[in-house]
Order: C-alpha cells, then sequence, then structure tokens
C-alpha cells in the first residue's frame, strides 16, 4: 500500500487546486484594479454601508471596523457588520462594492432568507465534523476499519452540503447588493460594472472551495472503494 499522504489519489485534487489560484487571483486582480478608481459620490464602504442598512430600517445594525485584509463578514449572531480596514474608510469602487455585499446578508438575515437561515443552523455541526472526517477516515484506512471510513465519508458530506448552501447565499447577496447600489444611485452605471467585477471574482472562490470539497470526496470515495474492506 501506498504511504496515505503521499498517494495518487491526490491527482483527483490537481483542476481543483488550479481553479482555486485561479479564482484567488482572479479576485486580487480585480480588487486592486478597483480599489485604485475612486467614487465619483466620494463616500466610504462604511458610509455606503450605514446608508444602505439605513433603507432597510436596520439602524441597529452596527458598523465595525475588524483587522485583516477582505475579512468583510455579516455576523447574525450579534446582528453586526464587519468591515475591514481597506473597506472601512475606502472611497474605492472595489470597497463600496464589497459593503453592499456584506449589506446584502444583512438583508438576507432580516428578510429570513431561507438558505441563509439553513447555513446558520449547520455551521456549528459542519465545524465539528469537518475537523472530525478527516482523521476518522484516515484512522480507518490505516487500521483497515471501513466504519470510521464510512462515518469520515458522511461527516464530510455535511462539508459538502455546506459548500452548496454557500453558492445561492453568496450570490444573492452579490445580486442584492448591484440593485442596491443602482436603486439608490450610491454607484453610477459605468462604476457598478467596476463592483460587479469584485464581486463576481470574489463568487468565483466560492466555487472554487465547492469544487475542492467535491474533489476531496472524490478521492475518499476512491481510497474507501480501494482499501475499505477487512482483510
Amino acid at each position: 500500500m501506498f504511504p496515505l499522504f503521499f498517494d495518487p489519489t491526490f491527482v483527483l485534487l490537481i483542476p481543483a487546486v488550479i481553479l482555486a489560484f485561479w479564482a484567488q487571483m482572479k479576485v486580487k486582480t480585480a480588487y486592486s484594479e478597483y480599489s485604485r478608481v475612486l467614487s465619483r459620490k466620494g463616500i466610504s464602504g462604511a458610509q455606503a454601508a450605514r446608508a444602505l442598512l439605513d433603507q432597510f430600517g436596520m439602524y441597529n445594525v452596527p458598523i465595525q471596523r475588524v483587522a485583516g485584509n477582505l475579512t468583510d463578514h455579516y455576523d447574525p449572531r450579534d446582528r453586526t457588520l464587519h468591515l475591514s480596514e481597506g473597506v472601512f474608510n475606502s472611497t474605492s469602487i472595489a470597497a463600496i462594492g464589497v459593503a453592499a455585499h456584506e449589506v446584502g446578508h444583512a438583508v438576507q438575515h432580516q428578510k429570513n432568507y431561507a438558505p441563509l437561515k439553513f447555513r446558520n443552523a449547520v455551521v456549528p455541526v459542519v465545524g465539528v465534523g469537518s475537523s472530525l472526517a478527516f482523521p476518522l477516515f484516515f484512522l480507518g484506512l490505516l487500521f483497515r476499519g471501513p466504519l470510521l471510513m464510512d462515518i469520515g465519508i458522511l461527516l464530510f458530506v455535511g462539508v459538502i452540503i455546506f459548500h452548496l448552501v454557500t453558492l445561492p447565499v453568496e450570490f444573492d447577496a452579490s445580486t442584492r447588493a448591484v440593485k442596491l447600489l443602482g436603486d439608490t444611485g450610491i454607484l453610477g452605471s459605468d462604476e457598478i460594472t467596476g463592483a460587479k467585477a469584485v464581486l463576481n471574482a470574489a463568487a468565483l472562490t466560492y466555487v472554487a472551495a465547492a469544487v475542492m470539497a467535491f474533489a476531496q470526496l472524490a478521492r475518499l470515495l476512491f481510497l474507501r472503494g480501494m482499501f475499505g474492506h477487512r482483510d
């Protein structure tokens, strides 16, 4: 039997790795390009987010600065919108697009958007499952324990479900963001093109993550078929 961590099944991951690398390059390129293009109205990402939140009466949703680059997120647990240092004070088209995307998540939360509710509900379970899936599977592989391998695969299926439900959540948030920016006039029609480019590139990273998860599942199933029988 080949070594567990240097086996031919890694070839199944190569297309997903290439896609993930390409997606990261796309988002970095788009964000870098439109971070240098300032919006004509000159409002910051935080100001844009505040204006959009107020459009929906979400005056009680605070906006906080968070450290890091592209670490922006909306936390449904405390209904707080977090904007990274490069977005909070920036008046660029990229910053406003990213801020509007996070507002899109806040709007989803307010409107009880079903995929978001489901994702929020499964996050704790998926977190535990993702941390146990590979150790259990490879323990089963090492000791010829098909039951452990099957449990690992089942846990990893939960990760797949999480990635699948994340796609509509993220795409919907971007769609809402673009519409809000156009409806409110925060960005002009030509500026929205740049915001779309940034958000579309970011969406590719979620697609790449889903593809990687499926490739990992294929690898586990392949190994299960080859070595999942007791001697």
